[in-house]
């Protein structure tokens, strides 16, 4: 039996952890922790139990203890990545695997803007132009600058995860208007400008054009037979379609050979016209992936999975362009009154 700890994952990764313990030989017993006690998540593990509520050096040191005593073999962590591979040794101390980059890697790759820069001179990839700030004055400037040359301006901090921080910068002021139209993530410029000096001197700020087109997240994992890689072009709805074109399949092919990543991870572009251009790279499993298992009928968590054991499972997919969608199913978490 192989005992594998998922951390604090977010709710679609119900179907990662199902497809993982679709394992061929050993059993793959999931034990789950979430700071929500009743994630849905909880219905596909084995085990259930609260997500320890430290932050730092002390979170992993909590992380170690639970490892230690439920005998953990596989940790595939989400919360506090950064902080875990920055201490791989000691799990590796005490036999415990974990799916995560490297952390020189995951750092640099962490940051957006060292991001850009890495692969700025990379021959056919188009990284967007940017100004980092940390003062309301410095944005008030980078935003005129890119401002000057783009329709729209969006913002978002340097370090964010899940784009919890990205805004788009209008410079709509009727609040007539604004009170009869969803507003979304759009934030006025004047309005923005007063939070940041409320805040400042704030973390940095990365401020560069908006860019309106489709977003391409491409889900891949590095094996010895090769780069699996599958772009599945978003948009407004539900549903998703894949597309292998042949553009995107050469960045991608320079960014994995450049970046060097060994599990799974999530590259995003972003289209501007005619042009895809490298919005973000995620080191981890993303929240659409179980939609590229399906549409390519390859499962990803799993080989990942044996990958990090040491084992080689086999795949194969043609290269069929699909349009790939989802419906919600309605779960009982637990049954009685929920625990207060």
């Amino acid at each position: 039996m192989i005992r594998v700890w998922f951390n604090h994952w977010f709710s679609t990764s119900y179907r990662l952890i199902e497809l993982m313990k679709e394992n061929e030989g050993e059993q793959v017993w999931v034990v789950g922790t979430n700071k929500q006690p009743n994630s849905v998540i909880r219905n596909v593990c084995d085990e259930w139990y609260g997500e320890p509520v430290t932050d730092g050096d002390a979170y992993v040191d909590d992380c170690l203890r639970f490892c230690r005593e439920h005998r953990i073999d596989v940790f595939v962590p989400r919360r506090k990545m950064l902080d875990i591979s920055r201490n791989m040794d000691r799990f590796r101390e005490i036999g415990v695997r974990v799916m995560a980059e490297e952390y020189s890697r995951l750092e640099l790759l962490a940051d957006k803007a060292r991001t850009y820069d890495l692969f700025r001179a990379e021959e056919g990839l188009a990284i967007p132009e940017y100004r980092i700030v940390g003062t309301a004055e410095e944005f008030r400037r980078a935003y005129g600058e890119i401002k000057s040359q783009n329709s729209q301006v969006c913002v978002k901090f340097v370090l964010d995860e899940g784009g919890m921080s990205f805004r788009k910068i209008s410079e709509e002021g009727d609040p007539r208007h604004m009170l009869k139209v969803y507003a979304g993530n759009s934030v006025p410029f004047e309005r923005y400008l007063e939070w940041l000096r409320a805040i400042e001197p704030f973390d940095p700020l990365m401020v560069m054009p908006y860019l309106p087109g489709k977003e391409i997240s491409v889900d891949c994992l590095d094996t010895p037979s090769g780069l699996i890689a599958v772009p599945r072009y978003k948009g407004s709805a539900r549903h998703e379609e894949i597309i292998y074109e042949e553009r995107i399949l050469g960045m991608v092919n320079r960014i994995m050979d450049r970046a060097g990543l060994e599990f799974p991870c999530n590259i995003q572009f972003k289209m501007k016209e005619d042009m895809p251009y490298l919005l973000e790279i995620n080191t981890r499993m993303s929240g659409g992936l179980q939609m590229s298992c399906l549409a390519t009928g390859v499962n990803i968590p799993n080989i990942a999975l044996n990958k990090l054991l040491g084992k080689e499972v086999p795949w194969h997919f043609e290269r069929e362009n699909k349009i790939v969608s989802y419906i919600e199913l309605p779960q009982i978490v637990r049954d009685g009154s929920p625990t207060p």
